[in-house]
């Protein structure tokens, strides 16, 4: 999200009364995106017409898009409450998921073998994002992204910059494709298909993964898991390497320490130790880096876990601790319960 990717949930960080009174009031001419009655829309045409793509198409593409204030509401009340680690986990490690999971690596066990094969990661790491995401395709989203993007990127008091860039993707993308704007539908934020990629990420990192010569993740789960496999190996992903080790320590997390950081693994083992958090397993070198988790639960305790780099890989697809963590224990579900039924 999905941030350089919004996977439908990132919090900007303002009150949503305060972030609504900052919004333009709507008047009719703000309500669409006749760049005839836009200098902004149409400074965003031109530019992609000197890239090659026909202003006509442009135009007729733009002048349909329409301005959904749900969608700026939505970007406002984005995620506000936040959520302890049970919580969070409670929403995506239900029985029901964890079997569309093994299910859907089933009936798609060929590409799975080759995204494990191609790009080291494992079936069940991106089942598990693409459950996450969508639920296997199931809930894709119901906003049509051309109003989705072109409202935020026009009207967002302070990520207009980032979505205008989302836009230009969005539309490059569709012309490329030959596929109608208007028809494709996604998240609040403009993120598309089963994988949830926002339009540069998909640009950057989808893949024809079946050979018909089109990336299409919309409605091919093929596509999306070579795509999903594509962006973790773009992203560092270490085949065979660990994601989190199990550690123990203090009953309150030590405030010296920075817990739960989505950068690269930045705390050596040796400094943990120095605070009483300590890798169960005695193996790793104590000047080892990691990522010390400390999950809390609505009861007040916290559980202790240590990320490594291919957690930190993770959370490249969503800027989140617990978006990483839900996603690696789903995929280990999903493993669990397809070695039951083998």
């Amino acid at each position: 999200m999905k941030a350089s990717r919004l996977h439908g949930g990132t919090a900007w960080g303002l009150a949503a009364g305060l972030w609504l009174a900052l919004l333009p009031l709507a008047t009719d001419a703000a309500m669409n995106f006749d760049p005839g009655q836009h200098d902004d829309v149409a400074a965003l045409i031109d530019e992609l017409e000197a890239r090659g793509i026909e202003r006509d198409w442009l135009v007729d593409v733009m002048q349909d898009a329409e301005y959904q204030q749900g969608v700026l509401d939505a970007m406002a009340g984005a995620a506000e409450r936040r959520l302890r680690w049970d919580e969070y986990r409670e929403i995506f490690l239900q029985p029901e998921r964890i079997e569309r999971g093994v299910a859907f690596i089933d009936a798609h066990r060929e590409a799975f073998a080759r995204v494990e094969d191609e790009y080291g990661v494992p079936a069940e790491i991106v089942a598990a994002i693409i459950g996450v995401e969508t639920s296997y395709g199931r809930h894709t989203g119901h906003h049509r992204v051309i109003d989705s993007l072109s409202t935020l990127a026009f009207h967002h008091p302070s990520r207009g910059s980032f979505f205008r860039g989302e836009l230009l993707a969005f539309l490059e993308i569709t012309r490329e494709q030959q596929v109608n704007p208007g028809s494709l539908k996604g998240s609040y934020a403009g993120a598309m298909g089963y994988p949830q990629f926002i339009p540069t990420s998909y640009r950057a990192y989808a893949v024809d993964f079946d050979g018909d010569g089109m990336r299409d993740l919309w409605g091919n789960p093929v596509d999306a898991i070579g795509s999903v496999g594509n962006y973790f190996a773009e992203h560092g992903w270490q085949p065979g390497a660990p994601i989190y080790s199990e550690a123990q320590g203090p009953e309150v997390p030590p405030s010296a320490l920075a817990f739960n950081q989505t950068r690269p693994p930045y705390v050596a083992l040796q400094a943990l130790a120095e605070y009483g958090v300590q890798p169960l397993e005695k193996t790793f070198d104590a000047d080892e880096r990691v990522i010390p988790l400390a999950l809390d639960h609505t009861d007040g305790s916290y559980r202790y876990r240590l990320g490594h780099g291919n957690f930190y890989v993770i959370t490249r697809y969503n800027h989140s601790h617990l978006y990483a963590m839900a996603v690696t224990e789903l995929a280990e579900a999903i493993l669990a319960k397809g070695k039951e039924g083998a």
